[in-house]
């Protein structure tokens, strides 16, 4: 018989793994959201101290440090499944738990737990898709108000340029 099918065949679903990816998950979500929440605060006092005097450019930095916060985010949950994955000796060393937790969190990889844990790279994987959505919902959102505020300054410049009296007159 194959490996693969041996190794198949003698894998069960264990209650204590469906309640540590129960609580894995919970814990992703739980920093996802206070992450998102801070990253959305910090977006929101840039935009109230810059409100009259922000460029293109500015709005743009804005994004990327919004960018980078979530990317934050997203490592500090990475760390959190690949301790786990550590604690439980399913993982060499924290390197090589991180390294296959990333690339699983972003769907990339699979088959890198033991048996014992296999449930836990699906629940990774959807783990990295919700966190994702969310994360995109909130980038999005703050490109498309930082958009619209560029928008309605240079319709502002443009009609106060055209409304202020020639010099020439």
């Amino acid at each position: 018989m194959n490996e693969f099918l041996e190794r198949d065949l003698a894998y069960v679903i264990r209650l204590d793994e469906v309640l540590w990816g129960s609580l894995l998950l919970g814990i992703t979500l739980f920093i996802h959201g206070v992450g998102l929440f801070q990253t959305i605060r910090v977006i929101s006092v840039l935009l109230g101290r810059t409100e009259h005097t922000r460029s293109g450019y500015e709005d743009m930095g804005i994004l990327i440090l919004a960018a980078w916060m979530i990317v934050v985010t997203n490592l500090v949950e990475v760390a959190v499944w690949a301790g786990f994955f550590v604690w439980q000796h399913a993982q060499p060393n924290a390197f090589t738990a991180f390294y296959n937790a990333v690339l699983n969190y972003t769907t990339l990889q699979a088959g890198y737990l033991p048996v014992r844990w296999r449930l836990l790279e699906g629940l990774l994987g959807m783990a990295g898709l919700m966190t994702a959505a969310w994360s995109t919902g909130v980038w999005f959102n703050a490109a498309q108000q930082l958009l619209q505020e560029s928008l309605t300054r240079e319709r502002e410049k443009h009609r106060s340029r055209a409304s202020a009296p020639s010099k020439d007159g």
